[in-house]
């Protein structure tokens, strides 16, 4: 079976942390938009939300944040990655597959 490389490419990513966080970044917040009664979705692929106030009761009542994607609505933990893939498009990557996959490109 043959074997392939993965071709180097340059990102960007920017690490997700939750507004308790002293590092939390406000402007990676998108404000849901719409009206009081059944609100209409004005996400776009990228934004990332508050998804559910006081999450849910399985992960201790906890805020569950999520980034719309391609593939749809993914749930982002604190810590996590963001990335900015080669053609714009926005995903989260949890912080050991970053460190993996990933290594800082210094400014030349």
């Amino acid at each position: 079976m043959p074997k392939f490389r993965k071709k180097p490419v340059v990102i960007e990513a920017k690490q997700w942390f939750e507004p308790v966080h002293e590092n939390h970044d406000p402007s990676m917040l998108i404000e849901r938009k719409g009206n009081a009664v059944d609100p209409p979705d004005y996400r776009q692929v990228g934004d990332l939300y508050l998804a559910f106030k006081g999450g849910m009761p399985n992960v201790g009542g906890r805020d569950i944040y999520s980034i719309r994607t391609l593939e749809g609505d993914l749930n982002v933990s604190d810590g996590d990655w963001i990335i900015t893939g080669v053609q714009g498009e926005k995903y989260p990557c949890k912080p050991d597959i970053f460190e993996q996959t990933y290594e800082l490109v210094e400014d030349e």
